[in-house]
Formats: structure tokens, C-alpha cells, sequence
């Protein structure tokens, strides 16, 4: 139990918050605005809290807290604003014209 909470589960929780940024990204540059990513994390949080699902102690979690994806997801925001912005420029989408 203890190799689990000192390390397995602070690096399952890394890889999640990896794959939160990396999921960003991606749904981004497929054209996709990455503040939904946000709202959702948020409107999910809300869901948790009226509904139990947020409680327990946070380093025995397998997942980031709500609230710490959330505040993660903002500050990774701006660099997957400009991905959404590259994606949406006529150049990048399948058949538009080269300029």
C-alpha cells in the first residue's frame, strides 16, 4: 500500500494530467475550441460536488482532483487557443487554396 500512494498513484495522476494536455491540444488543432474542454471539467466538478463524488483524500486518488485539472486545463489554455487559431485559417482545412 504504501509503494502505491508514494509512488504509483502521484504518477497516474501525472499521466492524467498529461493526457488532459495532449487531449487539448488535439482537440484544438482538429478545430475544436479548447475552452470546452474547461466547461466541461467544470460543469463535471459541479456534478461531483452535488452528487458525493469528489470526496475522499486527494493522494490516495488515481485521478487529479477536479479542481486541479481545471486550474491546469486554464493555464495550458493560451498555447491551445493558438493551435485552435492555426486550425481554423482556411490554409489548413482539407481543399482550401493555397495562398
Amino acid at each position: 500500500m504504501a509503494s502505491q500512494v508514494g509512488v504509483l498513484l502521484p504518477y497516474s495522476r501525472k499521466q492524467e494530467a498529461e493526457a488532459d494536455y495532449i487531449g487539448l491540444l488535439y482537440m484544438a488543432r482538429a478545430g475544436y475550441d479548447p475552452a470546452a474542454a474547461v466547461a466541461f471539467w467544470e460543469r463535471f466538478a459541479e456534478y461531483n460536488r452535488q452528487h458525493g463524488g469528489s470526496q475522499g483524500l486527494s493522494f490516495l486518488r488515481t485521478h487529479p482532483l477536479d479542481e486541479q485539472r481545471i486550474q491546469d486545463l486554464k493555464a495550458q489554455l493560451p498555447k491551445a487557443q493558438a493551435e485552435y487559431q492555426k486550425a481554423k485559417r482556411p490554409a489548413n482545412k482539407p481543399g482550401a487554396a493555397q495562398p
